[in-house]
């Protein structure tokens, strides 16, 4: 295969140009963020998103600056989560502004350029059908340029919600190669767990990315009433060996939690006596703490 610089000919596209230079943005752009982090799970429907905003949210009441990056380009949920899907994105000469949640914590996603609540993200190609070819390459483009486009100034973190799927990975840890760590989120559930597993030898063994730990959501209910926790799924179902010794925190059910990222409320922070917004504050804690160690 060859590299662009091999091209002969790009038909005047100056497509070596356009790379080298969204390269060079994207460097900049990081070289003002401290610590990045990756949010990823590889199993979907274990309530990772509604975990990165609140995580995001928590790290920001701690006094940081935080931005966070929706990375799932075709399933985008953050912004409504975060209480900012109504916001307008304003465009300057040094790069776009992104999103600021009512606590402060901004936000770059592509539900904030879809026109209509039920727009699809279509890549253009001869054919849909044809898109499929390069979907991969286009997603990862379009995560480039959320990053190198968007004018973040100073962050302290930089959290990046991935998509579900291990593959997911590789593209954030080329585009960041010094992608600071995981936090890899996981259900009390053994189906959930065999994918998981996979997802973090991933990080730690093939691509070396550190990981800071794991986050076990759903992990029991509390009764509302008298306090009394109890299993939300089986019994007998507890968090694998392998991920006991990297945990950074159980999180218990509640309803409360759906609901707010349903109405874009920060849960965290209109419910900071709840167990659950307990136990998300201290894995921010301890997310910090493995920064500044």
């Amino acid at each position: 295969m060859k590299t662009y610089k091999e091209l002969p000919n790009d038909a005047g596209s100056n497509i070596i140009g356009q790379v080298t230079a969204q390269a060079d943005r994207l460097q900049k752009r990081l070289a003002s963020v401290k610590h990045t982090v990756a949010v990823m799970s590889g199993k979907g429907g274990v309530g990772k998103s509604a975990l990165t905003a609140n995580l995001a949210t928590a790290l920001t009441l701690r006094g940081n600056t935080v931005g966070v990056v929706d990375a799932d380009i075709n399933g985008p949920t953050l912004a409504k989560m975060m209480g900012v899907r109504n916001a307008t994105l304003e465009y300057t000469s040094v790069g776009v502004k992104p999103a600021v949640s009512v606590l402060g914590t901004k936000l770059i996603s592509m539900d904030l350029l879809l026109a209509e609540d039920d727009a699809p993200v279509l890549w253009n190609a001869y054919t849909q059908k044809d898109a499929f070819t390069w979907r991969s390459t286009m997603e990862v483009g379009a995560l480039r340029e959320f990053i190198a486009d968007t004018e973040w100034g100073e962050l302290d973190y930089l959290l990046l919600d991935l998509p579900p799927g291990s593959d997911r990975l590789p593209n954030v840890a080329e585009l960041i190669p010094n992608l600071g760590g995981v936090v890899v989120v996981t259900i009390p559930s053994e189906v959930s767990q065999l994918v998981v597993k996979k997802s973090v030898t991933l990080a730690r063994d093939v691509l070396k990315v550190p990981i800071i730990g794991v986050v076990e959501n759903m992990a029991f209910y509390v009764c509302q009433h008298c306090g009394e926790e109890g299993p939300l799924f089986s019994a007998d179902e507890t968090l694998d060996e392998a991920f006991q010794q990297v945990i950074l925190g159980s999180i218990p059910f509640d309803p409360r939690l759906a609901r707010c990222s349903d109405t874009g409320t920060p849960y965290i922070d209109e419910y900071s006596d709840a167990p659950a917004s307990k136990a998300l504050r201290q894995v921010a804690e301890k997310i910090q703490a493995f920064f500044e160690n």
